[in-house]
C-alpha cells in the first residue's frame, strides 16, 4: 500500500529518533521556527490614583518571586510567605554548611569545599527561555553549560558488542546515523520509496544522506565504513606521518540492538538543544536575585500556610511560624504551592478547584552531588562537562561544567526519576552514595570510588515543602486543570504546573505572568 510523506516521517523518525527525523525534514525544506509572544509587563500609570491594592503571595519559589517582582514595579503591595528558611523553593543550591531533614527523617550537613556546590533542583537554562531575560534584568552572571558532549558516554547493559562497557557519545551517533543513512539511501535508489518522494525529493535526501551518515556513492552501495574519523581513533592524528587509525564499525544489528540511539534526540529537544546555560556560581543566584529586588523585608521565612480564604472583600491567610499561628489580610492572593500540598491547606475554595489541585500527580527525582579531590574525568577521560547516559538506575551521570582545571570538582553521580528515583530515596544518605559510587565505576572504572570528599542527596519526594520534583496531569485539556486557570474569588493560582513548560523555572515565570496580568486587568477594569 502506498505511504504518504507522512508516514514515511514517521518511519524515519521510530528508526532513527528525532535527531535523524529533524535532519530528514531539513533536507526536504519542511522545518520553521516559532516565536515567543511578548509580555506586556503591568504599569504603574495603569492604576491611575486607585491605590496600592495588597497582595498576599503563597510561596516564594520562583513563581511567587517572578509574582512579586513584577506586581511591585507596578505598584502594588506585597508579602511573600515562605514556609523555608530560603527563597527559591526547587531552585535549590547546596553548598557547605547546607543542613537539611527529609520527611524519613534523615538530616545531611553537606561539606562541600569553597567554591563547591550542587544543584538540586533546575540546574541549566535553555537559551529561549524567559529565565535568562530575568537573569539578564536582575544582573545574575550565566555561563555555558554543557548539555551535549561528544566525548562523554553512553551505556547500555545487556549482550551485543556494544554492551556493558562505556561508549563514546561521538562513536555511537557515528554509527548510528551511517547505518541509517545507508539504509535510507540504499531504500530510495531501489524504488522502495517512489510512492513516498519525488524525483527531486530523491535527490535531494540522498545529497543530504551522503553528508549525515558519511557513506559511500552508489557504486559502493551507499556502504558506511566509519573512517573518516567521526567516530573517533584508536590511534588520534598527530605529527609526521601519523594520519590516525579508526577502528572498523561496531556491526549494524549491535548497533540498534543496542539502543544507543534512542538517547540522540535528547539533545534535539526544545528545551534541551544548545545552547544552554547556568547562572555563575550556582542557579540559586536567581532567587537570591529576586530577594533583593523584591526586598528582603516583603518575604516572612519559616512561614507555613495553614489556612486559604476569600473573604467578602479579599482574602484572609493563616500560617505558623514556630509555634505561634498569625493571620494576614489582603485585596488578593496568588497561591503558588505545588498543587497537592495546596489541596491539602483547609480552605473555603469550591470543591471543584480542591479537585483540580488534587487532579495533578507527583513524580519523583533524585539527584546526588559527589566532590571529589581530584578532577579525573578531564584529567583521565578528557570529558569536559556534558552527560553520560545509562540503562543503570542512575540514569545520568554530570560532569560539572565550571572550575574546569581546578584541584577539585563536584560531579551529579545520578540524575534519575521515577521508580530509578524511588530506589536511591528509600535508602539512607550514605547507602545512596555506596550504590553511586557501585554503579559509576561500571562505567568509568575504580577511579569513581577514590578520593570522594563530600556527597549529599536529594529525594525529591521525600522534601518538605516540595513532596515532588515537579508535577504531571493526566490531562490538560479536560477541563479539570483549566479551572485553575482563573481566579476564584480573589485567589489566583501560578507555577510551572500551570503552564506547558513543566518543571522548568520558565514555565512558574510564564505562569506567574499569565497570573499578574490577569489580576491587573481585573483591578484595572473596576
Amino acid at each position: 500500500m502506498a505511504q504518504t510523506r507522512r508516514q514515511f516521517l514517521q518511519q524515519v523518525g521510530i528508526t532513527g529518533g528525532a535527531g535523524v527525523l529533524y535532519s530528514t525534514m531539513s533536507a526536504l525544506g519542511l522545518t520553521g521556527v516559532a516565536e515567543t509572544p511578548a509580555y506586556a509587563a503591568p504599569s504603574r500609570a495603569d492604576l491611575n490614583g486607585r491605590g496600592a491594592k495588597h497582595v498576599v503571595i503563597l510561596g516564594a519559589g520562583i513563581a511567587g518571586l517572578t509574582s512579586a517582582y513584577e506586581l511591585l514595579k507596578a505598584g502594588y503591595k506585597v508579602t511573600l510567605l515562605e514556609a523555608r528558611q530560603r527563597p527559591g523553593g526547587r531552585n535549590w543550591t547546596v553548598r557547605g554548611g547546607t543542613v537539611e531533614t527529609d520527611l524519613a527523617g534523615h538530616t545531611q550537613r553537606a561539606t562541600f569545599s569553597p567554591g563547591q556546590y550542587m544543584n538540586a533542583g533546575p540546574a541549566r537554562l535553555p537559551q529561549h527561555h524567559v529565565t535568562l531575560d530575568y537573569c539578564r534584568e536582575l544582573g545574575v552572571a550565566i555561563e555555558p553549560f554543557v548539555n551535549q558532549n561528544a566525548d562523554a558516554y553512553l551505556y547500555r547493559e545487556g549482550t551485543t558488542s556494544l554492551s556493558n562497557k562505556p561508549i563514546r557519545h561521538r562513536t555511537a551517533k557515528a554509527d548510528v546515523y551511517g547505518y541509517v543513512a545507508e539504509l535510507l539511501a540504499t531504500a530510495a535508489d531501489q524504488g522502495a520509496l517512489d510512492t513516498l518522494l519525488t524525483a527531486a525529493d530523491k535527490e535531494a535526501l540522498t545529497s543530504f544522506l551522503s553528508s549525515f551518515g558519511s557513506i559511500g556513492n552508489k557504486a559502493s552501495g551507499f556502504a558506511y565504513t566509519g573512517t573518516d574519523g567521526r567516530r573517533g581513533y584508536t590511534v588520534e592524528p598527530g605529527a609526521g606521518m601519523e594520519g590516525g587509525t579508526t577502528a572498523a564499525p561496531y556491526a549494524l544489528s549491535d548497533v540498534f540492538a543496542s539502543g544507543v540511539g534512542n538517547y540522540f534526540s535528547f539533545e534535539f529537544g526544545w528545551d534541551q538543544a544548545v545552547m544552554m546555560f547556568q547562572p555563575v556560581g550556582g542557579m540559586d543566584r536567581i532567587p537570591y536575585a529576586f530577594e533583593r529586588a523584591v526586598g528582603k523585608d516583603k518575604i516572612r521565612y519559616g512561614a507555613e500556610v495553614t489556612g486559604l480564604s476569600n473573604t467578602g472583600n479579599g482574602v484572609q491567610v493563616t500560617y505558623k511560624t514556630g509555634s505561634r499561628t498569625r493571620m494576614i489580610t489582603a485585596d488578593y492572593a496568588i497561591c503558588t504551592l505545588p498543587p497537592h500540598l495546596a489541596a491539602k491547606v483547609p480552605s473555603n475554595l469550591p470543591a471543584p478547584i480542591v479537585e483540580a489541585l488534587k487532579y495533578a500527580r507527583p513524580t519523583n527525582a533524585g539527584k546526588i552531588g559527589i566532590e571529589y579531590g581530584r578532577r579525573w574525568w578531564e584529567e583521565d577521560h578528557r570529558i569536559y562537562g556534558g552527560i553520560t547516559n545509562s540503562s543503570l538506575d542512575t540514569v545520568n551521570t554530570w560532569y560539572p561544567s565550571y572550575g574546569f582545571h581546578g584541584d577539585r570538582g563536584t560531579m551529579i553521580g545520578y540524575y534519575n526519576t521515577g521508580a530509578n528515583a524511588n530506589t536511591y530515596g528509600a535508602l539512607a544518605p550514605a547507602a545512596r552514595l555506596e550504590r553511586a559510587l557501585m554503579q559509576g565505576a561500571k562505567m568509568h572504572g575504580d577511579v569513581y570510588t577514590k578520593d570522594v570528599k563530600a556527597s549529599f542527596s536529594v529525594n525529591w519526594i521525600g522534601t518538605k515543602y516540595s513532596e515532588a520534583s515537579w508535577v504531571s496531569w493526566p490531562s490538560q485539556t479536560d477541563g479539570i486543570y483549566a479551572r485553575l486557570l482563573d481566579a476564584t474569588g480573589n485567589i489566583y493560582f501560578a507555577g510551572d504546573h500551570l503552564s506547558h513548560a513543566i518543571a522548568w523555572q520558565h514555565g512558574a515565570m510564564v505562569s506567574a505572568r499569565a497570573a499578574v496580568t490577569a489580576l491587573h486587568t481585573r483591578v484595572v477594569n473596576r
